[in-house]
């Protein structure tokens, strides 16, 4: 029963300590305001390398980036059009014959070739053999180069 009553008392002041850290860090100090920028291109100027200034990176966002690939006019505005272009180049990729409209030949040619391919005694079928040759290949992933581990000592 002892065990018991230890444990809960212990559990108790484990929470009351959390709450106390959570409290104290709620209330901490406010981080510094960011540098201005005149000190961060004294900072550039200082940092200038023999070969002239160190290269900076972009900062540009992931999604500001490509918002400038489909802006194509750069009005700050996408389109139908701009938004479609993508579509219209793939689309007339595969349009073989140029009419605008895609026959299901022309849509499944990668797989037409392929099978013709595969295909070496031209019977209009694959056997095993053959239909073995069409499997995607794929690369295996590299491994990472990771220094080996030491097992631990037993003597320790």
């Amino acid at each position: 029963m002892l065990r018991y009553l230890a444990g809960v008392v212990s559990a108790l002041l484990l929470v009351g300590a959390g709450v106390f850290l959570f409290r104290s860090s709620a209330t901490g100090e406010v981080p510094p305001p960011p540098a201005p920028r005149a000190a961060l291109a004294a900072e550039a100027e200082e940092m200038e390398g023999d070969d002239g200034p160190l290269p900076q990176a972009s900062k540009l966002t992931r999604e500001q980036r490509r918002f400038n690939r489909y802006d194509r006019d750069r009005d700050a505005r996408i389109t139908r059009d701009e938004y479609l272009a993508s579509r219209r180049k793939a689309f007339a990729k595969l349009d073989a014959n140029g009419d605008g409209r895609l026959s299901f030949d022309e849509w499944a040619t990668k797989t037409i070739d392929k099978f013709a391919g595969a295909d070496k005694d031209r019977s209009g079928s694959l056997n095993a053999t053959e239909f073995a040759t069409t499997a995607v290949r794929r690369t295996a992933r590299p491994r990472p180069n990771c220094p080996p581990q030491q097992a631990p000592n037993e003597a320790d």
